[in-house]
C-alpha cells in the first residue's frame, strides 16, 4: 500500500459521517474486571513513552490509518454492520488499558457489549479544510492515552465514498492496515447482496500477548540475546542507533517537528530486476539495506552502519490474518563496503547471524539492561524497513480503490523509511526532522537509493553483455 500523510492522500470534499463506540460501550468498559492478559511489550513501551512526551509538556499525535474508496453513495447500515462486524473479529479492537499506580492493566469488552455511534458531521466543500478536520480529530480520538482509541469515518460523494480508520498503534501494524481494505470491502458487499458473511474467525492479538510476553520473561540478564543487545548498545555509544547522516539538530535541543517526503521509488520492472539481483543474497530487503549502507556512508563518513532491522513476529499462520502490533527488532552492523556486493554480502551475514533477537521484545531487553532508557521521542531508533506487499489479499485493487496507509508525521528527531513493494513497482515513504539540512540529506539517501537499484542491475546486464558479445570472444586457430 502506499504509505501517505492524510494531506496527500486524495482527499475530496463530501458528506462526513462517524462512527466511535457508543456512550453503552465505553459504560461498560468502565466497570470491567482486569483482564489477565498483560500487554505486550511493546504496548506497554508505546504507551509509557507517550505519557513520557506527554509529560514533558508535548502532544505527539502517533496514530495509524487506512484509506480507500467504496464505489458510489453507501448503504450506511450496511456499511456499519460491516464496521462492527470487523471490530468484533479482532478482539485488540474492543481491549485497553488503565492505569494502577505505575502498573498497567488490561480489560477487555465482550463482544455483545460492542455497540457503533453513528453521527453526521456534515458538508465538507473544501477539501483543505475537511484535511485540517480529519487531521486533529483523529488526534484526538485515536491518542495512545485515550480510550476508546480509534474512529472510523465516511465521506459520502455521488460517485464514490472514501473510508478512513484511525488507530492507536497498540491496536495495528503496517500489515494489519493493508488487510482492511480488502476485509471491509468484503463484509460490505455481503450485507448489500445478502451473501453470508464471508469472514472466518481469526486468533486474538491479545492472546499473542499474554504468549509473547511469557516467552520474554522466562529469560533474564545472562540470556544470550540480552547480551548480544547489550554489546551492540555498547558499540552505539550506549544508546540505540540513529540515521547516521546530519540532521541539523542540536544536541539537548526540543524534540522538533517532523516532515514527510513519500513518492514512486522505481516502477515494476526496475523492481522486479533489483530483486533478481539480489535473490541470490536473499532479496529486496537486503538489497535495500546494502544500498543504504553505502549510501549513508557517502553521506556521513561513518566506518559502520548500524541499525535496527524491523521484522514481523506473526511466526506461525494462526496470527496471518490477526490485526495487532506484531514488529520485532534485530540489530545489525554493516561495515563500509568497497561495492554493493560486498555490502549485500555483509547484510545477508548480519541477518542470519541476529534475525532470531527479534524474538524477544527490545523493551523487554533494556528492562533487563537495567538502563534508564527514559524515552524522550517517540522513536527509540531510526528504521528503514522493506515489505513486498504484492500477496496481499486486495493489493492489485489498491490503486482504483485509492488505498492508501496513513502515517500521523508530528515530532520526533529520527528519521524512519518505509519502502513497500507493489504491483507498480517500489513506492518510499520517509519521515525525518524538519530542518534544511534533514531535508537535503533525505532527499539525498532517496536519490541515492533509487539510483542504486536502477542502476545495479544494469551494471550486471551490462557485464553479461560484454562477456557473450562475439567481438569478445577467442577465434578458433586466433594465437591467445
Amino acid at each position: 500500500m502506499r504509505i501517505s500523510d492524510i494531506q496527500r492522500c486524495e482527499v475530496r470534499p463530501g458528506r462526513l459521517v462517524e462512527w466511535t463506540f457508543s456512550p453503552a460501550t465505553v459504560a461498560a468498559a468502565r466497570v470491567l474486571p482486569t483482564d489477565p492478559r498483560p500487554p505486550a511489550y511493546i504496548q506497554e513501551s508505546h504507551i509509557r513513552t507517550a505519557r513520557s512526551v506527554r509529560e514533558d509538556g508535548l502532544f505527539v499525535p502517533t496514530w495509524l490509518g487506512t484509506v480507500f474508496d467504496l464505489p458510489g453513495r453507501p448503504d450506511l447500515d450496511a456499511l456499519e454492520e460491516a464496521l462492527r462486524s470487523w471490530t468484533l473479529r479482532h478482539e485488540t479492537l474492543r481491549s485497553g488499558f488503565r492505569w494502577a499506580g505505575e502498573e498497567m492493566h488490561r480489560f477487555t469488552l465482550d463482544e455483545d457489549d460492542v455497540t457503533l455511534q453513528r453521527e453526521v458531521v456534515g458538508d465538507f466543500t473544501d477539501a483543505d479544510v475537511l484535511i485540517r478536520y480529519l487531521q486533529d480529530r483523529f488526534d484526538v480520538a485515536a491518542d495512545a492515552l485515550g480510550w476508546p482509541n480509534l474512529i472510523y469515518a465516511a465521506v459520502i460523494r455521488d460517485d464514490s465514498t472514501s473510508v478512513y480508520l484511525a488507530f492507536d498503534h497498540t491496536n495495528v501494524d503496517a500489515y494489519s492496515l493493508q488487510r482492511i481494505p480488502d476485509e471491509i470491502h468484503s463484509l460490505y458487499t455481503a450485507r448489500v447482496t445478502g451473501r453470508p458473511d464471508a469472514g472466518t474467525p481469526v486468533h486474538s492479538y491479545v492472546d499473542f500477548c499474554e504468549q509473547e510476553r511469557a516467552n520474554a520473561d522466562a529469560i533474564d540478564d545472562t540470556h544470550t540475546i540480552v547480551t548480544r543487545w547489550s554489546d551492540f548498545i555498547a558499540r552505539c555509544d550506549g544508546r540505540l542507533p540513529e540515521f547516521p547522516v546530519d540532521l541539523g539538530l542540536q544536541p539537548g535541543g526540543a524534540l522538533p517537528a517532523q516532515k514527510l517526503l513519500r513518492e514512486p521509488l522505481v516502477d515494476a520492472d526496475a523492481a522486479a530486476a533489483f530483486e533478481a539481483y539480489c535473490r541470490p543474497y536473499g532479496g529486496s530487503l537486503l538489497g535495500i539495506l546494502a544500498a543504504t549502507s553505502l549510501i549513508v556512508h557517502e553521506l556521513g563518513g561513518q566506518p559502520v552502519y548500524r541499525t535496527v532491522v524491523p521484522f514481523h513476529t506473526r511466526l506461525k499462520s494462526a496470527w496471518s490474518d490477526s490485526v495487532g502490533w506484531y514488529v520485532g527488532g534485530a540489530p545489525i552492523e554493516v561495515p563500509a563496503a568497497r561495492n554493493f556486493d560486498d555490502a549485500l554480502a555483509s547484510v545477508r551475514a548480519e541477518l542470519q547471524a541476529n534475525r532470531s533477537l527479534a524474538r524477544i521484545p527490545l523493551a523487554r531487553v533494556l528492562r533487563l539492561l537495567g538502563d534508564n532508557f527514559r524515552p524522550t521521542s517517540p522513536d527509540l531508533y531510526s528504521i528503514v524497513s522493506y515489505v513486498d506487499a504484492r500477496l496481499i489479499p486486495g493489493s492489485a485493487r489498491w490503486v482504483d480503490q485509492k488505498a492508501y496507509g496513513l502515517l500521523r508525521v508530528s515530532y520526533g528527531d529520527q528519521v524512519c523509511a518505509w519502502v513497500n513493494r507493489l504491483h507498480e513497482g517500489l513506492w518510499i515513504a520517509c519521515r525525518y526532522p524538519d530542518t534544511d539540512v534533514a531535508h537535503k540529506n533525505v532527499r539525498l539517501y532517496i536519490e541515492g537509493l533509487r539510483d542504486l537499484i536502477v542502476s545495479v542491475p544494469a551494471r550486471h546486464r551490462f557485464r553479461a553483455a560484454q562477456r557473450t558479445s562475439p567481438s569478445n570472444k577467442v577465434r578458433s586457430g586466433h594465437p591467445c
